[in-house]
């Protein structure tokens, strides 16, 4: 007797279970030798699954040795897995696993692609399987055409394609009628017959009756492998003498082994194309931020000088010449708590110096703020009376405290337009004159700041502005400042104002234990150069095209988790990890190139439409911003399409076909 096909010794399975471990399956010790028909039966979760996997290479045992024709899978690569599973196993699965887009014929040559077949000789071959099996008028039905039976039968003429001589039926008549489940036990007895392996798993003992064998298990372990009196089959290779010649013949790619890699990309290729098809508005969203990517940078460079202009003269009506001195070196400064030395009296005597038009003391809390039944978390702002001109702050309603509030430690706040929403978004009346809780002190309303474009710190966030005298007397308890907020007189130069108040309170405080934020930053970028504004202008572009990007890779990763089960199925059928990892990324590639073509054509459309309305801009399209564009696509693809192509190409094949 010649080598056992299949030779288990002390085989075991385990997974992690909380802090213990589950033992799936417990030191399997068994044979089958080439030819035989054998099921393996047992409860629900008593580990026949499991073994299945492990003996289809698409699980690793956790311990123990699993040889197939003496050839130990240990210490085989994912790859060297892939061909085993390509040339040797065909898979029959209870749910069938065909993929939807493809028809019965595309579905059975799918195991031939990744030999690497030629187009012609797997065509052939699938349909000579197809009409064998009885199929041969439903070659093109999609698997949502067919019934539960025919899909089996497509399944079973994809488990035959690469000539397998070991078939691995999990439950193959699970989902079936009695009458379909027949016509599949017939054609394994058949398949059987000419002297293929067969190994099902079932837990129908009148399924396990038409085997030669039944290895029952239970609980992780064989309990019971005896035979049923059942005669083996004849010592025969196939019903067709000639048909092992046949398959190795077409197995053989045509010219060079680069030939093969070719017809892999194209099909990788092709089924890119289906998926993209077959799930349209996905791939539309998917590249819809690559199309405004694309955009934006064109029309970003075709706008040219006059929309920077307007541009600029739009954040320029902002004036906010500003400094703001902070106590500590930098805004990491550990120490900047402790340092008490800026204190009201050096924001006094700076409002007394020509090159500042105005001046006030700032300290600032989060508090929890009550109208009502109605509760928020705001940033509560204790300034001078100056502080609105100095910010440039514009009322929209009521008025703003004064300096009589600041010396008598008056309970007024001025509040911003969100937190006049917040607050008072039910209330029917005027919130003027109405008291509002800041932590446990009642403030009267007496102001409403319009919303103000521009500054620091989110747009979104709750703002509610008291005398700081109040601030700290009454929140804070103390004397020191946040910072003082200078606003520089519009005939002076910042920088120049910024030496001289950093001379000035140096002198003060007879060091310099403070440092100066220059918020005059939109000034500057008005009178900046024009390699400046250049730089501004692709910091955009990149922007946008990263933005795009992360979108074409997070739902590329959707993409994937959908498609796990699909992903199982060409691992299970042999597809190489690079053979997955190449179909996603061309996927990514080509929803990037073409939204990169949708994004060119959108640019030049909003240019006759800028055109149409009578702008007073003219768009002058640079050819080397499209080329530039165009490239920035193919490369956003492959660069963010990568990670969730490798996320593909490392599932587990057992997990993915799991989640299905």
């Amino acid at each position: 007797m010649g080598t056992p096909l299949i030779e288990l010794h002390k085989l075991r399975r385990e997974y992690p279970a909380g802090e213990g471990v589950l033992t799936v399956l417990k030191d399997i010790d068994l044979t089958i030798e080439q030819g035989e028909m054998v099921a393996i039966v047992g409860a629900s979760g008593s580990g026949k699954s499991t073994l299945m996997n492990i003996l289809g290479c698409l699980a690793r045992p956790t311990s123990g040795s699993y040889k197939i024709a003496g050839r130990e899978t240990s210490s085989l690569a994912p790859d060297e897995l892939a061909a085993l599973r390509r040339e040797h196993f065909g898979f029959i699965f209870q749910r069938y696993h065909l993929l939807g887009e493809l028809t019965a014929l595309g579905n059975v040559e799918i195991p031939a692609i990744y030999a690497g077949w030629t187009a012609g000789a797997r065509r052939t071959r699938a349909l000579e399987l197809l009409e064998r099996l009885g199929m041969g008028e439903r070659t093109g039905h999609r698997p949502g055409q067919l019934s539960g039976g025919q899909q089996q039968r497509v399944s079973i003429a994809r488990a035959l394609m690469n000539g397998a001589n070991l078939i691995l039926a999990d439950e193959p008549t699970g989902a079936l009628d009695k009458t379909s489940g027949e016509e599949v036990l017939r054609i394994l007895d058949e398949l059987h017959a000419e002297g293929k392996t067969i190994v099902i798993v079932t837990h129908d003992m009148n399924v396990a009756a038409r085997a030669e064998r039944i290895i029952e298990f239970s609980d992780g372990a064989i309990i019971s492998d005896r035979r049923t009196g059942k005669a083996p089959a004849p010592p025969v290779v196939a019903a067709d003498p000639g048909e092992a010649q046949a398959v190795a013949a077409a197995a053989q790619p045509a010219g060079h082994p680069l030939q093969a890699l070719i017809m892999r990309f194209q099909e990788a290729f092709r089924m890119a194309l289906l998926a993209m098809n077959a799930h349209r508005l996905r791939t539309f969203l998917t590249m819809l931020g690559i199309i405004i990517g694309i955009a934006s940078v064109v029309c970003v460079v075709a706008l040219g000088e006059g929309s920077r202009q307007k541009v600029l003269a739009n954040i320029s009506s902002l004036g906010t010449n500003t400094l703001e001195v902070f106590p500590g070196k930098t805004f990491g400064d550990v120490r900047s708590g402790k340092i008490t030395t800026l204190v009201v009296a050096d924001a006094k005597a700076l409002a007394d110096q020509p090159y500042v038009a105005a001046v006030t003391p700032t300290v600032s809390t989060s508090k929890t703020v009550r109208f009502r039944s109605i509760e928020a978390s705001a940033l509560v702002n204790g300034v001078g009376e100056q502080y609105f001109t100095a910010r440039g702050t514009k009322l929209a309603q009521g008025r703003l405290f004064d300096a009589e509030a600041v010396r008598t430690y008056a309970q007024d706040a001025v509040i911003d337009e969100n937190t006049r929403k917040t607050l008072f978004a039910d209330f029917p009346g005027d919130p003027i004159g109405e008291v509002i809780l800041v932590g446990d002190v009642p403030c009267r309303v007496v102001g409403i700041a319009e919303q103000q474009q521009g500054g620091f710190g989110s747009s979104q966030n709750l703002s509610i502005y008291l005398p700081y005298t109040t601030v700290q007397a009454r929140l804070l308890g103390t004397t020191s400042l946040r910072s003082i907020t200078v606003r520089v007189a519009d005939d002076v130069d910042t920088a120049l104002a910024e030496t001289a108040v950093t001379d000035f309170i140096t002198q003060r405080h007879g060091k310099q234990d403070f440092f100066i934020l220059n918020t005059d930053d939109i000034r500057k970028t008005i009178t900046s150069t024009t390699e400046t504004l250049t730089l501004l202008i692709a910091a955009i572009a990149l922007i946008s095209l990263l933005v795009g990007g992360i979108g074409v890779m997070n739902i590329m990763l959707v993409s994937v988790s959908e498609r796990v089960a699909e992903i199982g199925v060409r691992m299970a059928v042999g597809a190489r990890r690079s053979d997955i990892l190449q179909q996603f990324l061309i996927e990514a590639v080509l929803v990037c190139l073409i939204g990169g073509v949708l994004g060119i054509g959108t640019a030049l459309g909003f240019g006759v439409l800028f055109t149409y309305v009578g702008s007073n801009f003219t768009l002058v399209y640079s050819g080397a911003s499209i080329v530039l564009a165009f490239v920035s696509s193919s490369l956003i693809g492959g660069v963010f399409g990568y990670l969730p192509a490798r996320s593909a190409s490392l599932l587990d094949p057992v997990e993915a076909l799991s989640r299905d």
